[in-house]
């Protein structure tokens, strides 16, 4: 996704000190709470938790529009809090105030470490805007081009449902979706936010009479700004060959071997994968569009995997650190109950050379994830990029269906069929 694409554990908390986070709330009762990540420009990426102190552990469930992130890695001293987010080696660093939180969200990065204030106070309410009820239902597809600092844009498509005010939605690009945005419309200003752990979200913009949205803001994580503008369009669409990797002329198969989780190397030419239908998944454990494929590709692989479908994710890490990337990747295998092997390429997602050192036979990675679908015969036959997840609705069941498609015509073939 652009910006690239940057949960579960015991719980390690004294009763004793439980007592100052239950104070003045039953016990069994979850406490809601508005949290926000403070910009230096101020445009505020919100979202909701819902916190349940029951007994000695303290359990959270990050929520936004559809999706709820269950957090279950919390420890108390005293009164600091250290909440390890689920996935994309992110944390909340916290000190317990009155009726809230205040801290920081920290995140490893490709580029070193990050940090940035946040507050979370008791509260229902997200995004707050004035205004009465909106002027126009913004519910359907829009068309929306994103323009960057230096000029430069993309496209993507917007699907919005308008409830009263409440506005959930997504953006889907060529390379990805922005996940479950959650917001509301005033008259005639919009807004949402989203925040995964490693994604911060905030949109705005401005609905006209004559069918557009202008003046858009798109905000991410503490600085990173673009604006973008759209029109409705109810046959709007991505065009997803502009971040697809392609054969690149040299050869038509490939040729791979790296260790999985347990060292143990494994290649694509290996007998596990003779005369089979592979699935190369090109992912990275920091990426949210990876584990929404992750999901969809796990529960593939276990109703599939009888009929000749096997599935290899290449990992390409914020480190080249084994231990570090293993360690990460392993959430991902144990939260998803992943069967399929997942391999530690050992080069950086930020690489420019990545593709060159891991699969010379292709053209350059541009999406994660991407997605490469091998024959029985061993050669490539179908390219992916980005996935459109289950936020996207009708293009996630689109997705889906397709690829069920073109993975059922390919098992169909007779040997020395291309």
């Amino acid at each position: 996704m652009k910006p690239m694409k940057q949960f579960t554990a015991i719980v390690i908390v004294a009763i004793s000190i439980i007592g100052l986070f239950a104070c003045n709330q039953n016990n069994s009762k979850a406490t809601s709470y508005r949290a926000s990540i403070k910009r230096a420009d101020g445009l505020p990426i919100v979202f909701n938790i819902q916190e349940k102190i029951n007994g000695d552990s303290i359990q959270w469930l990050i929520t936004n529009a559809g999706e709820q992130l269950l957090v279950e890695e919390i420890e108390v001293k005293g009164d600091s809090l250290l909440v390890n987010l689920p996935f994309f080696e992110a944390s909340l660093r916290l000190l317990k105030i009155n009726k809230g939180y205040l801290g920081s969200w920290y995140k490893k990065t490709s580029t070193g470490e990050q940090t940035v204030p946040i507050t979370i106070e008791e509260g229902k309410e997200r995004l707050i805007l004035a205004g009465s009820k909106p002027t126009q239902d913004i519910s359907g597809r829009w068309s929306v081009v994103f323009s960057k600092d230096n000029g430069t844009q993309y496209s993507a498509i917007a699907e919005f449902k308008l409830k009263g005010d409440s506005l959930n939605g997504t953006f889907l690009t060529a390379t990805g979706d922005y996940r479950y945005l959650e917001g509301l419309v005033k008259e005639d200003s919009l807004v949402l936010s989203t925040f995964d752990g490693t994604h911060a979200y905030f949109f705005s913009g401005k609905i006209s009479a004559d069918g557009k949205i202008e003046k858009g803001i798109f905000a991410s994580g503490p600085t990173y700004l673009e604006s973008w503008v759209a029109i409705r369009d109810s046959t709007g669409s991505i065009d997803e060959t502009v971040a697809q990797m392609q054969l690149n002329g040299v050869d038509n198969r490939l040729h791979f071997r790296f260790p999985d989780l347990d060292s143990n190397m494994v290649g694509i030419e290996d007998d596990r994968y003779k005369n089979k239908v592979v699935v190369l998944q090109i992912m990275g454990s920091w990426c949210p569009n990876c584990m929404d494929e992750t999901a969809f590709l796990s529960d593939y692989y276990a109703k599939n995997v009888s009929k000749g479908v096997e599935i290899i994710a290449l990992a390409y890490e914020y480190t080249t650190d084994f231990s570090r990337a293993r360690k990460n990747l392993m959430r991902f295998k144990n939260k998803f109950s992943v069967q399929y092997p997942m391999l530690i390429t050992g080069i950086r997602s930020a690489d420019s050379l990545r593709t060159e050192k891991t699969l010379p036979e292709m053209t350059a990675i541009i999406a994660f994830p991407s997605m490469i679908i091998i024959g029985k015969d061993g050669t490539v036959r179908k390219t992916h990029a980005g996935y459109a997840g289950p936020a996207t609705g009708i293009h996630h069941e689109a997705f889906k269906q397709n690829f069920n498609k073109e993975i059922e015509e390919l098992l169909a073939e007779k040997e020395g069929e291309n």
